[in-house]
């Protein structure tokens, strides 16, 4: 993406001093594109964005878990006690532990309770990594189908083959590349188009795994992220919002009546995200009415992008002009 346009810009004193480049599109219900800026054709890595995905293609392998596991597979959670509680039911409910997990070992990235894991824990866990509740739900579909636990993020394990086919039907595209995530996960390549034309499809599935994801997600914001993140903050505040964050600068969401976002930041930066989301769901006319839920939205878009300098506000991340006319037209 090095062509990508301007999407986010950094202004100090009235200068612009930096520009996030990158791609968002936006489909209608029927999945097709209302608004394109950037190359919205060419394929990447949607990173955890992916996950509600993926979660579907575990339904499909004959997972059998209840709404709350379901949120938390398809989470990028905060290693939040909780968080970590649940994964380990997870895998105790199959008859697994934590050491059958194949995500890195790592502290929670919440704060307040890293430094609790600090003081207390002998080490570094897996079932603290943020997407130990995906590995978790991944063994427990192995277990249900009788599939071998071993090797189950093998991109040619069974169940990850299921998986890729669950993806592609969704997005409506081939995968153009297969890779591995930060997680230890195969990880799929496809359009930007695909991602946001597959959430969608998530929320206007009448019924069955897709509408099974979509609904846990909405049901337990928390699971899916945790306190302060960007996902559990959107969910609750915007009635009927699906809302799902990726690494290098990815995000994206999808409006109760199907209409659908998915941006990527070409350089990986991730404060831009919130501005260019709010920047969307304002030109859609979706701001909750809620006054304390729009302040907690409009908030993130702006949380994002202040630049403080000498401890005071001396600058903003903002959507450039060009974006704002494309996500308006």
């Amino acid at each position: 993406m090095t062509d990508a346009p301007p999407l986010v810009e950094l202004v100090r004193s009235g200068f612009v001093e930096s520009v996030h480049h990158g791609a968002v599109v936006v489909v209608r219900p029927d999945g097709s594109v209302r608004t394109a800026f950037g190359d919205v054709e060419r394929p990447f890595f949607p990173r955890s964005s992916c996950k509600p995905l993926q979660a579907v293609g575990l339904l499909e392998s004959g997972l059998d878990v209840g709404s709350a596991d379901l949120a938390l597979a398809c989470a990028s959670h905060n290693g939040e006690p909780g968080h970590v509680e649940r994964a380990l039911a997870l895998l105790a409910s199959a008859g697994l532990g934590e050491s059958d997990l194949h995500c890195p070992a790592v502290y929670p990235m919440y704060e307040p309770a890293r430094a609790e894991a600090i003081r207390t824990w002998p080490g570094e866990r897996r079932a603290a990594m943020n997407c130990s509740g995906k590995h978790a739900a991944m063994l427990a579909a192995c277990v249900r189908r009788g599939w071998p636990t071993r090797g189950y993020h093998d991109p040619g394990h069974e169940l990850q083959l299921t998986i890729a086919d669950t993806v592609e039907k969704l997005t409506g595209e081939p995968i153009a590349a297969t890779a591995v995530d930060g997680c230890g996960a195969p990880l799929f390549a496809f359009s930007l188009t695909g991602l946001a034309r597959s959430f969608s499809r998530l929320v206007t599935a009448q019924d069955g795994p897709a509408r099974r994801v979509a609904d846990a997600m909405r049901a337990d914001p928390w699971l899916v992220a945790g306190t302060g993140r960007d996902d559990t903050l959107l969910m609750r505040a915007v009635p009927g919002l699906l809302s799902k964050v990726g690494a290098e600068g990815v995000h994206a969401m999808a409006l109760p009546d199907g209409t659908a976002v998915a941006l990527k930041l070409a350089d990986g930066a991730t404060r831009g995200r919130a501005p260019v989301l709010v920047a969307a769901l304002r030109a859609l006319g979706a701001l909750p009415d809620n006054p304390a839920a729009l302040s907690v939205v409009e908030g993130l878009g702006r949380g994002a992008g202040v630049v403080l300098g000498g401890g005071r506000e001396v600058g903003e991340l903002r959507v450039t002009g060009e974006c704002l006319a494309a996500l308006a037209s």
